[in-house]
C-alpha cells in the first residue's frame, strides 16, 4: 500500500520512498503509460519514439537521485521527461531536415472486438492527432500532451513555468487551432 499526502495542487501524492529504485518503481506505476504518450506525442517513428522512451526513462532514473522533494514526484518525472524529449526533436532537427510529419501511423492498442474500418478510422485519427502536436511549439506541445494526460492547470504550470492562466489561455487557443486544422483536413 502506499502512502499518500496532498500536494499543492490539492491532489494526492504518494509518499516518495527515500531509495532510487523504489521511487522510480514509483514513478513508473505513475506515469508510465503517460510517458510512453509523451513520447508518441514528440516521435513520429516508432523504433526512435522506443528509443525516446528508454531515454525518458533512464534520465527519470537517473534525476531521481537528485530528488529533494521540493515539489511533487510527478512534476519531477514530468520536467526531466519533457526535456529529454525536447532534446531528442532538437537533435532529430540537426541530424535531418524533417520530413512529413503524416508519413507513419501511430500504433494505438485495440478495443475488444472493434469493426476493421472503426480500428483504421482511430488510427488515422490518432495519427492525425499526433502529427498536428508535433508541429506546435515546443512549449505548446508539452502543455497539451499534458492537458491530454488530464493533468491540472496548475500541474501544468508547475512543470511548464507557465501561470496558470496562461495555461487555460494557451490550451484553449491551441484547442480552437487544432480543431480547425482538423476541420480543414476533413474537408480535403
Amino acid at each position: 500500500m502506499t502512502m499518500v499526502r496532498p500536494n499543492k495542487t490539492g491532489q494526492a501524492d504518494p509518499v516518495v520512498p527515500e531509495d532510487v529504485d523504489r521511487r522510480y518503481t514509483l514513478a513508473v506505476e505513475m506515469l508510465g503509460g503517460a510517458l510512453a504518450r509523451l513520447a508518441a506525442g514528440y516521435e513520429s517513428d516508432p523504433a526512435e519514439r522506443q528509443d525516446l522512451v528508454q531515454d525518458i526513462h533512464l534520465q527519470v532514473w537517473c534525476s531521481l537521485k537528485s530528488f529533494d522533494g521540493r515539489c511533487s514526484l510527478r512534476i519531477w518525472v514530468y520536467r526531466g521527461a519533457h526535456n529529454v524529449a525536447a532534446d531528442h526533436v532538437g537533435r532529430a532537427r540537426r541530424r535531418k531536415s524533417l520530413t512529413s510529419l503524416d508519413q507513419s501511423v501511430a500504433e494505438i492498442p485495440a478495443d475488444p472486438a472493434p469493426s476493421p474500418e472503426m480500428e483504421v478510422s482511430d488510427k488515422l485519427a490518432l495519427a492525425q492527432i499526433h502529427a498536428m502536436l508535433r508541429r506546435l511549439q515546443p512549449v505548446d506541445r508539452q502543455v497539451m500532451i499534458l492537458y491530454l494526460e488530464d493533468e491540472s492547470a496548475a500541474t501544468i504550470a508547475e512543470v511548464s513555468g507557465l501561470s496558470a492562466g496562461a495555461v487555460a489561455t494557451r490550451i484553449s487557443r491551441i484547442k480552437r487551432l487544432l480543431a480547425g486544422q482538423l476541420d480543414l483536413e476533413a474537408t480535403r
